[in-house]
């Protein structure tokens, strides 16, 4: 079940995102593996502001979420995590459409996002969700600023891009 994230389910976003980021080590990815999760006031701004959902086990305790911000009035997927544990059984699938619902509800036509190009559960993946790459040239300063923050971040060490579903 799917349910907007609440205050008292903050530390457990984080540690689905660890648990979920542990899987970046499998492919050479050390670095994003221990990267540090959004930290907790950062989360409770998303969940404050309704723009966080879980994904909750039978006891409604978070095995997965989501979350989405605003830019350049455009709806965009900031992070969707899925507890390894949990993986497969298209939970993830599931948060990108509440969110792409969430957007269109608020006035988006599209939905975008950042990804790495050539992690299976990345790239490949979201283009089975319907998203298509967005070229550098026609990225709004919004998407531009997001992609230089991570490659400031060392996330650019490998192949990254922005996509964008159209809803």
């Amino acid at each position: 079940m799917i349910r907007a994230a609440r205050e008292a389910d903050i530390p457990e976003l984080r540690r689905i995102e660890v648990e979920a980021g542990r899987m970046f080590a499998a492919v050479g990815m050390d670095a994003v593996a221990r990267d540090e999760p959004f930290p907790a006031a950062e989360l409770l701004e998303y969940q404050r502001d309704g723009r966080a959902w879980v994904v909750v086990d039978a006891a409604d305790r978070p095995v997965a979420y989501a979350i989405a911000l605003w830019v350049d009035g455009l709806a965009h997927l900031e992070q969707v995590s899925v507890h390894p544990d949990h993986a497969g059984r298209r939970l993830g699938a599931s948060l990108v459409e509440q969110v792409a619902a969430w957007a269109r509800e608020n006035g988006s036509p599209t939905l975008s996002l950042t990804t790495f190009t050539e992690v299976p559960w990345n790239g490949p993946y979201y283009r089975k969700l319907g998203f298509h790459p967005v070229s550098d040239s026609d990225l709004s300063p919004g998407l531009r600023a997001i992609r230089a923050e991570e490659a400031a971040h060392g996330l650019d060490e490998w192949p990254r891009l922005v996509m964008r579903r159209v809803l």
